[in-house]
């Protein structure tokens, strides 16, 4: 298709939109998520040379720079949004002529797609995530992985179930200074550790009371599936502000903190378990807080600034910081033996350009690497969603105020059912979780 066909139809799309929109309203609303996909797709099929045939499910800021940083041997086959401009605009800017849905089980019934990149927010990520996996698609699956405990481990159980590559967007799994630096620790390079230190991420805010007035409804914008599980409301335009609400996300403490924790259990050698308590240090939603490890190790999130992508590990020999694609010591020995074993020119090279701090390439080669070799990707499902989970127990903690005592293995709090209560998250009807 030509730019200026597509701009045509551009036009004519959202002038359809426009009228569609009055004769909807007369009708019943089908939520764009309920449901299993229609039709199961055959399993990924790409070989050693064949290009992995990608759908996109979100096109938004972050997922557009994913597609862009897309490698070789990959293609983008489809495109979906529920804010439909938005994919049309991604479209425009990159010349392509890839067919856009609004509702993301058309992607997922195409057997010309192998995989799917899903870049959406958090609250709307888990449920096609788990339809993709029952269709037989491989996942990469944007940070943070899930809005609650429980609906990350039903997609670990479905990607399992279904035998799906599910790589989880924690990049810094994919940057050779992090890999190294948390594997110093972990084989004891600084001791035997004697605290961790975090950033204290802050937690999303409250539902505000009386909501935010009603406003029209953007033309080209499904807002029933924008929603996703979240309660009913009215449009406004303050809540496509979202990370910033708690029915919508966790705050820094799961967004930024995906990272920062995930570093922490890469490093402590915890990908496949978590703390065992947990407990407020000071009151309030943006409260500090302390984890407490198995092994008696601490990690507290008390820092007001230090490194976003990590945290500060203090052992009997020395005290290291890992951050995003950089490490600091005291003595600085340890940070320059680490350095040592990395090709520093090329790391410059490879994160030099102005999306360095978003970088996704190297991660996304890694994901489809292992679409090719049924391999466990280094950001594997399970990975991301232990790591989000200590995010998790740092927010309920600080809504209940307590120090609490919690089971990693049956993910549940020990003889606290008003804690346990906040594991899960009522889902609006048509948008439940399916049985996996």
């Amino acid at each position: 298709m030509s730019r200026s066909r597509g701009r045509t139809g551009r036009r004519r799309f959202l002038a359809l939109s426009a009228a569609a929109a009055g004769a909807a309203a007369l009708l019943p609303r089908r939520p764009a998520a309920a449901g299993p996909p229609a039709k199961a797709g055959p399993p990924a099929k790409a070989g050693p040379s064949e290009s992995v045939r990608v759908g996109a499910i979100g096109v938004g800021g972050r997922a557009s720079l994913l597609l862009e940083q897309l490698p070789e041997g990959a293609r983008i086959v489809a495109l979906c949004d529920v804010n439909v401009p938005r994919a049309w605009a991604f479209r425009d800017r990159k010349g392509g002529d890839w067919p856009i849905y609004v509702d993301y089980r058309r992607i997922l019934d195409r057997r010309d797609i192998d995989a799917v990149i899903v870049g959406t927010g958090e609250f709307q990520r888990i449920l096609p995530c788990i339809h993709a996996c029952q269709a037989g698609k491989d996942v990469y699956a944007e940070k943070p992985l899930s809005l609650y405990v429980a609906e990350g481990r039903a997609l670990v159980t479905a990607a399992r179930r279904h035998g799906r590559v599910v790589q989880v967007g924690t990049q810094q799994r994919s940057m050779a200074i992090n890999r190294l630096a948390c594997a110093f620790v972990r084989e004891g390079g600084l001791g035997r550790l004697l605290e961790v230190r975090a950033v204290n991420y802050g937690n999303a805010n409250p539902t505000p009371s009386p909501l935010p007035a009603a406003e029209t409804i953007p033309t080209g914008l499904d807002w029933n599936a924008w929603l996703n599980q979240a309660a009913d409301r009215p449009y406004a335009g303050a809540w496509m502000g979202w990370m910033g609400w708690r029915d919508f996300a966790g705050g820094e403490m799961t967004n930024w903190g995906a990272h920062g924790v995930d570093q922490i259990q890469w490093a402590l050698g915890r990908d496949d378990t978590g703390p065992v308590a947990v407990r407020p240090i000071t009151e309030g939603p943006g409260g500090q807080v302390v984890m407490t490890y198995a092994d008696g190790l601490e990690v507290k999130f008390v820092l007001e600034k230090g490194p976003m992508g990590g945290a500060v590990f203090v052992g009997e020999k020395g005290k290291l910081e890992i951050n995003r694609n950089k490490v600091t010591s005291n003595p600085p020995e340890i940070a320059a033996g680490i350095l040592a074993a990395v090709d520093v020119a090329e790391e410059e090279r490879k994160w030099s350009d102005e999306t360095a701090l978003w970088q996704a390439r190297h991660h996304l080669q890694d994901w489809l690497d292992c679409i090719r070799s049924r391999a466990l990707p280094v950001a594997d499902v399970e990975i991301g969603h232990r790591s989000v989970t200590v995010c998790h127990l740092a927010n309920i903690a600080r809504a209940v105020g307590r120090a609490l005592e919690w089971d990693p293995a049956a993910e549940r709090f020990l003889a606290d059912p008003a804690a346990d209560a906040l594991l899960v998250r009522e889902r609006r009807r048509g948008f439940e979780l399916p049985a996996v």
